[in-house]
Protein backbone atom coordinates (compact mmCIF):
# COMPACT_ATOMS: atom_id res chain seq x y z
CA UNK A 1 0.00 0.00 0.00
CA UNK A 2 2.66 2.55 1.13
CA UNK A 3 4.74 1.77 -2.16
CA UNK A 4 1.64 1.96 -4.41
CA UNK A 5 1.07 5.52 -2.55
CA UNK A 6 4.33 6.52 -3.36
CA UNK A 7 4.24 5.25 -7.11
CA UNK A 8 1.05 7.24 -7.25
CA UNK A 9 2.54 10.45 -5.92
CA UNK A 10 5.79 10.22 -8.11
CA UNK A 11 3.26 9.67 -11.02
CA UNK A 12 1.40 12.52 -10.39
CA UNK A 13 3.92 14.93 -10.11
CA UNK A 14 5.24 13.64 -13.31
CA UNK A 15 2.58 14.75 -15.00
CA UNK A 16 2.30 17.83 -13.37
CA UNK A 17 5.58 18.82 -14.71
CA UNK A 18 4.31 17.45 -17.87
CA UNK A 19 1.16 19.68 -18.36
CA UNK A 20 3.68 22.81 -17.05
CA UNK A 21 6.01 22.08 -20.07
CA UNK A 22 3.04 21.67 -21.90
CA UNK A 23 1.55 24.44 -21.27
CA UNK A 24 4.58 26.53 -22.42
CA UNK A 25 5.01 25.10 -25.83
CA UNK A 26 1.21 25.81 -27.12
CA UNK A 27 2.95 25.92 -30.39
CA UNK A 28 2.65 21.62 -30.71
CA UNK A 29 -1.11 21.81 -29.65
CA UNK A 30 -1.41 23.32 -33.21
CA UNK A 31 0.82 20.61 -35.05
CA UNK A 32 -1.07 18.32 -36.49
CA UNK A 33 0.15 14.40 -36.75
CA UNK A 34 -0.59 14.39 -40.20
CA UNK A 35 1.74 17.48 -40.83
CA UNK A 36 4.40 15.81 -38.23
CA UNK A 37 4.93 12.99 -40.32
CA UNK A 38 5.66 14.73 -43.04
CA UNK A 39 8.38 17.02 -41.71
CA UNK A 40 9.48 14.67 -39.89
CA UNK A 41 10.74 12.99 -42.99
CA UNK A 42 11.82 16.13 -44.31
CA UNK A 43 13.93 16.76 -41.39
CA UNK A 44 15.64 13.81 -41.19
CA UNK A 45 16.73 14.32 -45.04
CA UNK A 46 17.87 17.45 -44.06
CA UNK A 47 19.95 16.62 -40.84
CA UNK A 48 21.70 13.38 -43.03
CA UNK A 49 22.21 16.13 -45.86
CA UNK A 50 24.10 18.59 -43.31
CA UNK A 51 25.72 16.08 -41.58
CA UNK A 52 27.70 12.71 -42.77
CA UNK A 53 28.70 10.78 -39.69
CA UNK A 54 26.41 8.85 -37.23
CA UNK A 55 28.68 11.24 -34.43
CA UNK A 56 27.51 14.22 -35.69
CA UNK A 57 23.92 13.17 -36.08
CA UNK A 58 24.38 12.32 -32.36
CA UNK A 59 25.89 15.42 -31.28
CA UNK A 60 23.37 17.72 -33.59
CA UNK A 61 20.38 15.60 -31.63
CA UNK A 62 21.64 15.98 -28.17
CA UNK A 63 21.88 19.57 -28.24
CA UNK A 64 17.95 19.69 -28.82
CA UNK A 65 17.92 16.91 -25.65
CA UNK A 66 16.95 18.13 -21.90
CA UNK A 67 16.71 15.54 -19.57
CA UNK A 68 16.37 16.06 -15.72
CA UNK A 69 17.25 13.86 -13.35
CA UNK A 70 15.71 15.05 -10.31
CA UNK A 71 12.42 15.14 -11.53
CA UNK A 72 11.89 11.74 -12.35
CA UNK A 73 14.42 11.31 -15.31
CA UNK A 74 12.26 13.57 -17.55
CA UNK A 75 13.20 14.22 -21.16
CA UNK A 76 12.00 16.32 -23.87
CA UNK A 77 11.97 13.14 -25.83
CA UNK A 78 14.21 10.30 -26.64
CA UNK A 79 17.65 9.73 -28.22
CA UNK A 80 16.86 6.24 -29.33
CA UNK A 81 20.10 4.10 -29.72
CA UNK A 82 19.89 0.80 -32.08
CA UNK A 83 21.64 -2.61 -31.23
CA UNK A 84 24.93 -0.75 -33.23
CA UNK A 85 24.94 1.76 -30.75
CA UNK A 86 24.31 4.32 -33.49
CA UNK A 87 21.44 6.64 -32.83
CA UNK A 88 18.08 5.76 -34.64
CA UNK A 89 17.42 8.79 -35.90
CA UNK A 90 14.11 7.82 -37.50
CA UNK A 91 13.03 6.69 -34.29
CA UNK A 92 13.91 9.74 -32.16
CA UNK A 93 12.33 12.20 -34.15
CA UNK A 94 9.27 10.31 -34.42
CA UNK A 95 9.55 10.70 -30.40
CA UNK A 96 9.75 14.76 -30.33
CA UNK A 97 6.97 16.93 -29.37
CA UNK A 98 5.73 18.84 -32.32
CA UNK A 99 7.09 22.38 -31.22
CA UNK A 100 10.99 20.90 -30.78
CA UNK A 101 10.29 19.32 -34.72
CA UNK A 102 9.68 22.75 -36.10
CA UNK A 103 12.39 24.43 -33.95
CA UNK A 104 14.77 21.80 -36.06
CA UNK A 105 13.27 22.20 -39.38
CA UNK A 106 13.49 25.75 -38.73
CA UNK A 107 17.01 25.56 -37.69
CA UNK A 108 17.96 23.40 -40.75
CA UNK A 109 15.86 25.93 -42.98
CA UNK A 110 13.10 23.44 -44.06
CA UNK A 111 10.28 25.22 -45.05
CA UNK A 112 7.32 24.92 -42.72
CA UNK A 113 4.43 26.13 -45.20
CA UNK A 114 2.11 25.00 -42.79
CA UNK A 115 2.67 27.96 -40.56
CA UNK A 116 4.31 30.22 -42.58
CA UNK A 117 2.68 29.59 -46.03
CA UNK A 118 4.17 32.28 -48.33
CA UNK A 119 7.83 31.71 -47.10
CA UNK A 120 8.91 29.46 -49.96
CA UNK A 121 8.07 31.55 -52.88
CA UNK A 122 8.94 34.78 -50.54
CA UNK A 123 12.10 33.27 -50.08
CA UNK A 124 12.53 32.45 -53.57
CA UNK A 125 11.81 36.08 -54.78
CA UNK A 126 13.94 37.45 -52.33
CA UNK A 127 17.22 35.86 -52.83
CA UNK A 128 16.85 36.33 -56.59
CA UNK A 129 16.08 40.08 -56.40
CA UNK A 130 17.24 41.52 -52.81
CA UNK A 131 20.62 39.74 -50.88
CA UNK A 132 20.08 41.82 -48.36
CA UNK A 133 16.67 41.81 -47.27
CA UNK A 134 17.18 37.43 -47.78
CA UNK A 135 19.81 37.56 -45.58
CA UNK A 136 17.99 39.42 -42.73
CA UNK A 137 14.80 37.35 -43.49
CA UNK A 138 16.47 34.49 -43.13
CA UNK A 139 17.49 35.39 -39.23
CA UNK A 140 14.26 36.94 -38.50
CA UNK A 141 12.83 33.27 -39.96
CA UNK A 142 15.18 31.29 -37.80
CA UNK A 143 14.78 33.38 -34.41
CA UNK A 144 10.87 33.08 -34.62
CA UNK A 145 10.89 30.46 -31.83
CA UNK A 146 13.98 31.06 -29.96
CA UNK A 147 13.23 34.83 -29.65
CA UNK A 148 10.28 36.10 -31.53
CA UNK A 149 10.78 39.78 -30.47
CA UNK A 150 14.09 39.80 -32.29
CA UNK A 151 12.39 37.99 -34.89
CA UNK A 152 10.11 41.03 -35.44
CA UNK A 153 12.58 43.56 -35.64
CA UNK A 154 14.68 41.68 -38.09
CA UNK A 155 11.62 41.15 -40.45
CA UNK A 156 10.85 44.69 -39.98
CA UNK A 157 14.16 45.63 -41.48
CA UNK A 158 13.37 43.37 -44.53
CA UNK A 159 10.59 44.69 -45.15
CA UNK A 160 12.33 48.44 -45.04
CA UNK A 161 15.21 46.52 -47.38
CA UNK A 162 12.62 45.65 -50.56
CA UNK A 163 10.67 48.81 -50.52
CA UNK A 164 14.13 50.58 -50.61
CA UNK A 165 15.27 48.62 -53.09
CA UNK A 166 12.44 48.87 -55.37
CA UNK A 167 12.88 52.79 -54.58
CA UNK A 168 15.97 53.01 -56.06
CA UNK A 169 14.55 52.63 -59.71
CA UNK A 170 14.96 55.26 -61.82
CA UNK A 171 11.74 55.00 -63.55
CA UNK A 172 10.19 56.17 -59.78
CA UNK A 173 10.19 59.76 -58.92
CA UNK A 174 10.30 59.56 -55.37
CA UNK A 175 13.63 59.57 -54.07
CA UNK A 176 14.32 58.56 -50.44
CA UNK A 177 17.10 59.69 -48.35
CA UNK A 178 17.46 56.32 -46.65
CA UNK A 179 16.63 57.06 -43.02
CA UNK A 180 12.42 56.53 -43.30
CA UNK A 181 10.91 53.84 -41.37
CA UNK A 182 8.91 50.97 -42.39
CA UNK A 183 5.34 53.39 -42.28
CA UNK A 184 7.33 56.19 -44.43
CA UNK A 185 8.36 53.98 -47.40
CA UNK A 186 4.56 52.29 -47.32
CA UNK A 187 3.72 56.02 -47.54
CA UNK A 188 6.03 56.84 -50.51
CA UNK A 189 5.59 53.64 -52.46
CA UNK A 190 1.92 52.79 -52.15
CA UNK A 191 1.74 56.13 -53.95
CA UNK A 192 4.08 55.41 -56.37
CA UNK A 193 2.09 52.88 -56.81
CA UNK A 194 -1.29 54.75 -57.49
CA UNK A 195 -3.03 52.48 -54.46
CA UNK A 196 -4.22 55.49 -52.38
CA UNK A 197 -5.74 57.48 -55.79
CA UNK A 198 -8.84 59.18 -54.54
CA UNK A 199 -10.05 58.46 -57.76
CA UNK A 200 -10.20 54.79 -57.17
CA UNK A 201 -12.94 52.19 -56.71
CA UNK A 202 -13.43 51.95 -52.87
CA UNK A 203 -12.33 48.40 -52.80
CA UNK A 204 -8.83 49.43 -53.89
CA UNK A 205 -8.17 52.27 -51.95
CA UNK A 206 -9.23 50.29 -49.37
CA UNK A 207 -6.73 47.93 -50.18
CA UNK A 208 -3.80 50.57 -50.12
CA UNK A 209 -4.94 51.63 -46.86
CA UNK A 210 -4.98 48.11 -45.20
CA UNK A 211 -1.21 47.82 -46.30
CA UNK A 212 -0.14 50.93 -44.84
CA UNK A 213 -2.01 50.10 -41.68
CA UNK A 214 -0.13 46.80 -41.94
CA UNK A 215 3.46 48.41 -41.83
CA UNK A 216 2.30 50.61 -39.48
CA UNK A 217 1.40 47.65 -36.75
CA UNK A 218 4.52 46.00 -38.02
CA UNK A 219 6.73 49.13 -36.79
CA UNK A 220 4.69 49.43 -34.08
CA UNK A 221 5.44 46.17 -32.42
CA UNK A 222 9.14 46.32 -33.46
CA UNK A 223 9.64 49.78 -31.46
CA UNK A 224 6.92 48.86 -28.72
CA UNK A 225 6.50 45.47 -28.45
CA UNK A 226 10.04 43.84 -28.82
CA UNK A 227 13.82 44.41 -27.37
CA UNK A 228 15.28 46.45 -30.13
CA UNK A 229 14.19 49.37 -28.38
CA UNK A 230 15.39 50.20 -24.34
CA UNK A 231 12.43 48.50 -22.23
CA UNK A 232 11.45 48.29 -18.43
CA UNK A 233 10.52 44.90 -16.42
CA UNK A 234 6.90 46.97 -16.85
CA UNK A 235 6.79 46.97 -20.86
CA UNK A 236 4.72 44.57 -22.66
CA UNK A 237 7.04 41.80 -24.80
CA UNK A 238 5.99 39.90 -27.36
CA UNK A 239 7.42 36.35 -26.32
CA UNK A 240 4.98 33.88 -27.51
CA UNK A 241 6.17 32.12 -31.09
CA UNK A 242 2.39 32.07 -32.55
CA UNK A 243 2.06 35.65 -32.11
CA UNK A 244 5.72 35.74 -34.64
CA UNK A 245 4.75 33.73 -36.97
CA UNK A 246 1.53 35.70 -37.76
CA UNK A 247 3.80 38.37 -38.18
CA UNK A 248 6.46 37.14 -40.62
CA UNK A 249 3.43 35.63 -42.39
CA UNK A 250 1.98 39.00 -42.99
CA UNK A 251 5.80 40.34 -43.88
CA UNK A 252 5.96 37.79 -46.77
CA UNK A 253 2.59 38.57 -48.07
CA UNK A 254 3.05 42.45 -47.98
CA UNK A 255 6.85 41.75 -49.39
CA UNK A 256 5.73 39.04 -51.91
CA UNK A 257 2.79 42.14 -53.19
CA UNK A 258 4.75 44.91 -53.45
CA UNK A 259 7.60 42.92 -55.57
CA UNK A 260 4.86 41.52 -57.82
CA UNK A 261 3.02 44.76 -58.62
CA UNK A 262 6.27 46.52 -58.76
CA UNK A 263 7.25 43.73 -61.50
CA UNK A 264 4.43 44.26 -64.03
CA UNK A 265 3.95 47.89 -63.17
CA UNK A 266 7.86 48.58 -63.89
CA UNK A 267 8.69 45.67 -66.36
CA UNK A 268 12.84 45.01 -66.50
CA UNK A 269 13.96 45.59 -69.73
CA UNK A 270 15.05 42.75 -72.13
CA UNK A 271 18.45 42.33 -72.38
CA UNK A 272 19.40 42.30 -76.38
CA UNK A 273 22.49 40.64 -77.69
CA UNK A 274 24.60 41.55 -80.73
CA UNK A 275 25.02 38.82 -82.78
CA UNK A 276 28.52 39.52 -83.14
CA UNK A 277 29.81 39.43 -79.69
CA UNK A 278 28.34 35.62 -79.89
CA UNK A 279 30.96 33.02 -79.57
CA UNK A 280 29.53 30.74 -82.01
Amino acid sequence: MFVSSIKHLKTGRRKASTVSYHKKNRMKDLISPKYQMKLAKEVEDAIWKEYSSYKQVRNYIEKWHEYDEQNFNWENFNVVINDNKNIDLNSTIHSMPGDILLKIAIDLGVDTPDFIPSIPTFKNSLKSDYKTAYDTFNKAYKQIETDPSTAIGLANSALESIIKEILKDERIACKIKGNETLYKLSSIILKEFNLTNTEHPKEIKTIGNSLLSINQAIEKLRSEKTNFHGKTSEDYLIEEPIYTYFIINAVSTVGLFLNTFYKSKFPQPEVEFDDDDLPF
